[in-house]
């Protein structure tokens, strides 16, 4: 069975709360008697990608399970690798791949510098096929942007272009249990590419949907609502199934 740990948004520097609540969460997690596979953080991990910002991230994001950070758009890509990966500052993708004993965790960079949409770029969809053709275990695919529409006009506008350029790398694989994002500060499930498309909730605030009052961006956003975690669970008969914990 493999358990992971997910997380997103977490937006360091977005509002005097944001560390606290990353704090929180990663503390819940520390807490707990059993471990997890993995913890996958999708992006959004500094709110105007200062170093100050991921210095404070690296800190909070440290922990007794193994961990992945990926990027998404408020991220800059040099300061990330810099500061929180310990990298020469880089201006190309950050993709990073963690290989645990029963999975492969492959934390694909969708973002496109100094927009708020998503793209695979060709360095990245042709990184992510020799992650997945090097292995027999199971590869989870993790990145920002959604490739699919969640339903808020908002987070629709700024979703992953060209999604169906990652559909066709993955049509035919049997390797891939799902695929993990963020980008949205909700917590969702729906599919793409034929297998579970899993949305991260929002740690520094939740996104409310248009029957929720979240007609435009500005009366979206929700800090109050506490931060979420999901669980995503892949049991030894190849099924998925989905926990979601609020931290208070």
């Amino acid at each position: 069975m493999i358990v992971i740990a997910h997380l997103s948004d977490i937006h360091i520097g977005a509002t005097p709360q944001s560390a606290g609540r990353a704090d929180a969460v990663m503390r819940y997690l520390d807490a707990m008697p059993g471990d997890v596979d993995a913890v996958l953080v999708t992006g959004d991990i500094a709110d105007h990608g200062l170093a100050e910002e991921y210095e404070t991230a690296a800190k909070l994001l440290t922990s007794r399970h193994p961990v992945l950070v990926g990027p998404g758009n408020h991220d800059v890509r040099a300061e990330f690798r810099r500061v929180l990966l310990g990298e020469e500052a880089a201006d190309g993708p950050v993709n990073q791949v963690l290989r645990t004993p029963g999975a492969v965790f492959a934390m694909c960079d969708s973002s496109i510098p100094g927009q708020d949409p998503g793209d695979l770029d060709d360095e990245t969809l042709t990184w992510l096929e020799g992650v997945l053709d090097g292995t027999d275990l199971p590869v989870f695919v993790a990145f920002h942007h959604p490739p699919v529409p969640l339903h808020s006009a908002p987070l629709d506008a700024m979703r992953l272009r060209r999604a169906e350029r990652l559909e066709a790398l993955l049509a035919g694989r049997t390797g891939v249990p799902a695929i993990l994002v963020g980008h949205a500060h909700m917590a969702a499930a729906t599919t793409f590419a034929g297998r579970p498309l899993l949305v991260g909730g929002g740690v520094v605030s939740t996104l409310k949907l248009p029957w929720e009052g979240g007609e435009s961006f500005a009366d979206s956003v929700d800090y109050e609502l506490p931060p979420v975690i999901a669980f995503h669970v892949l049991d030894d008969a190849g099924r998925m199934t989905t926990h979601y914990r609020v931290v208070p």
